[in-house]
């Protein structure tokens, strides 16, 4: 078995502070509410492609300006339970993976809040690594490459829409974590729902090669 982790919303208590920036911005550049949910997961190229075509130059940098200046001075705290069971993970031989939209210019700051996570997982995919942004499915097959799982074998920790989608079309067993949508929103997408991973009986995942609940 190998388990695939999202960042923000499943490690990372971060998505809250994501959506205040980008409802800001979709109210000011593309006359959208509730912009930061409909954006949730994906690359910032691909919101830009999607949503910002035909704005400047001038005003894409601005964004991207933006956004690298609040990452700076967000907050990195761990979901709870999240770090616990990462290293539990680790413990028992199971080979774990971060993928994330992010990229690295974001990660960097993440690892200067929290250097200890190189070494929790056996890898970390960003934006970087991937040519579609979730929800095409590519980078959870590109994380069961590098770990050498398979869909049998791969549980994916999700928390966005987008996210789960992308997570279901790779054939993953799908934990989804009611994080940043509801449980009643998420529940089709997700084999299972939890609200963090302060209960380790909760999540009750086998760890011999089938990524089945117990």
């Amino acid at each position: 078995m190998i388990a695939l982790f999202d960042f923000d919303g499943v490690l990372m208590d971060t998505e809250s502070q994501y959506s205040r920036f980008w409802d800001e911005t979709g109210r000011k550049f593309v006359n959208i509410e509730g912009f930061g949910s409909i954006i949730k997961g994906q690359t910032l190229k691909q919101i830009f492609a999607k949503h910002f075509d035909g704005h400047s130059e001038e005003e894409l940098r601005a964004i991207e300006d933006a956004i690298n200046d609040f990452e700076k001075e967000m907050t990195y705290g761990f979901i709870p339970g999240a770090q616990e069971f990462m290293l539990e993970l680790k413990k028992a031989g199971i080979p774990t993976a971060i993928v994330t939209s992010s990229n690295n210019t974001k990660m960097s700051q993440v690892y200067k809040a929290h250097p200890q996570l190189h070494t929790m997982v056996d890898a970390i995919l960003t934006s970087e690594h991937f040519t579609r942004s979730k929800p095409d499915p590519e980078c959870f097959l590109k994380g069961m490459e590098v770990l050498g799982g398979t869909p049998g074998t791969t549980v994916v920790f999700e928390d966005s829409i987008h996210g789960l989608t992308a997570a279901r079309a790779a054939g993953a067993y799908v934990v989804g974590l009611a994080t940043t949508n509801s449980r009643e929103t998420i529940e089709p997408l997700c084999d299972m729902v939890l609200d963090d991973f302060t209960d380790m009986e909760k999540i009750g995942l086998t760890f011999t090669g089938e990524a089945d609940p117990v």
